[in-house]
């Protein structure tokens, strides 16, 4: 078995989460039933930035449960395996933090997005989240998972025993936790 480039990796991921402009969101409305939807983001500092519509299902569901997983994913026309999609996923705290303040994240949206169009999202209905990562897993491909943070600072490379359950490696000693 040959030995994993964590550095190589490592920065194919920073590269692979800064190409990705949008995220999956995944909320939990007043019952408990789970909700999927989207949104643009940008990054900061390791916390992600979502601008979403007050009337949007998942502005109320954010607002009334903080609790949000986000997923980033490889675009299935450039994957050479759907098996095995290039994806990071992120358990977050969404807080509204609103719409004044925060120039420097409103000129990456406008970098990012078009200074028009968030301009013109600015003066309708939507308001800013952000999202404090606390735990974060990206795959690169089979066998290649990582207990990871936005930034890319922890990377852990995380292997499975022949019981399907999390082991320490040699290159991670504190690779595990508890993922959802």
């Amino acid at each position: 078995m040959k030995m994993l480039d964590k550095e190589m990796i490592k920065l194919q991921y920073l590269k692979f989460v800064d190409s990705v402009k949008t995220l999956v969101l995944s909320t939990v409305d007043d019952q408990g039933t789970p909700f999927v939807s989207y949104s643009p983001y940008v990054s900061k500092e390791g916390k992600l930035y979502i601008f979403i519509s007050q009337i949007a299902n998942h502005y109320k569901h954010l607002e009334n449960n903080p609790s949000v997983d986000v997923m980033l994913i490889e675009d299935e026309s450039q994957t050479a395996n759907l098996f095995a999609r290039q994806r990071a996923r992120f358990v977050c705290a969404a807080v509204n933090v609103g719409n004044e303040g925060y120039d420097d994240i409103f000129e990456q949206f406008g970098e990012r997005f078009g200074k028009n169009m968030i301009g013109m999202l600015r003066g309708l209905d939507f308001s800013l989240f952000e999202l404090t990562v606390s735990d974060g897993r990206y795959v690169a491909g089979f066998g290649q998972a990582f207990d990871i943070d936005l930034t890319g600072e922890k990377f852990e490379h995380v292997a499975r025993d022949g019981h399907g359950t999390a082991k320490k490696t040699a290159e991670s000693p504190a690779a595990g936790g508890t993922h959802r």
